[in-house]
């Protein structure tokens, strides 16, 4: 599969991560919510471990165009995604099998397979890179949605920062049976502690990981707290409240966790 070029109604222009703002919400937006929104800005922009700040920026654009795609929206409704051919529409900045993961990951992440993820591995996607876009897709949808949430338009991308990406393999990374190597429990990355699997999975980039706790612990609580029942973060609604949004949220989203 190859990418497309695609008429695509023109983007908001880009702006510098530190200009990330809630300011025109009709509704307070915690502090340290904004704060924590815009280092994933910031994270987005810089070079990556595996991709450069203008690659994750693109893996970010390529996340909001997935949702008006005719061929995700093909897929979506079919029996099998698989079953249906096509090009993603794409601006063409990326290698094709980088907007598939975006794509696909954005409008129908239930449905993926080890025997497609295997097919990217064997066309040149590095198994690393496929964990730092996973990064940058969930990011960009939790801060779209949000926004959305807020009844506000999804905010400019930033700016991508020159440099180029430090591509360092952990070496503590193991084959646990997942679909790439993972950083087992107990190991520094975790401060020795036991990890969710949602944020091991994504431990062969542990840049990956640290976006991802920052921030949940800014949306959800303080990761090392969740394991901890008795635990109240102290927000606008209690620790029940928050498990059962949370738990029908992962319902409806079909969590595989």
């Amino acid at each position: 599969m190859s990418s497309a070029a695609t008429p695509a109604a023109e983007s908001p222009a880009r702006i510098s991560f530190d200009a990330f703002s809630y300011s025109d919400s009709l509704v307070p937006v915690r502090d340290d919510l904004e704060a924590a929104h815009r280092r994933v800005w910031q994270r987005t922009a810089n070079p990556g471990t595996w991709l450069t700040g203008k690659e994750r920026v693109a893996v970010a654009e390529e996340t909001r165009r997935a949702r008006d795609c005719r061929i995700c929206s093909e897929r979506k409704d079919a029996l099998s995604p698989f079953s249906v051919k096509g090009r993603h529409d794409s601006d063409g900045e990326l290698p094709a099998a980088i907007v598939d993961v975006a794509h696909r990951l954005t409008t129908d992440s239930g449905r993926l397979t080890r025997k497609w993820f295997d097919g990217l591995v064997a066309g040149g996607l590095a198994d690393a890179a496929y964990v730092e876009v996973v990064g940058v897709v969930v990011r960009t949808v939790s801060v779209d949605m949000f926004a959305k949430a807020m009844g506000l338009t999804p905010r400019p991308l930033p700016l991508p920062v020159d440099g180029e990406p430090s591509r360092r393999r952990p070496a503590g990374a193991i084959d646990e049976g997942c679909w790439v190597p993972t950083q087992p429990n107990g190991s520094e990355l975790y401060g020795g502690r036991t990890s969710p699997n949602v944020g091991r999975a994504l431990s062969l980039v542990p840049e990956e990981v640290a976006g991802l706790v920052d921030l949940a612990n800014a949306q959800y609580m303080p990761v090392v707290h969740v394991a901890d029942p008795t635990y109240e973060p102290g927000r606008a609604i209690d620790r029940a409240q928050m498990e059962l949004v949370a738990g029908r949220t992962s319902a409806l989203n079909e969590c595989f966790y």
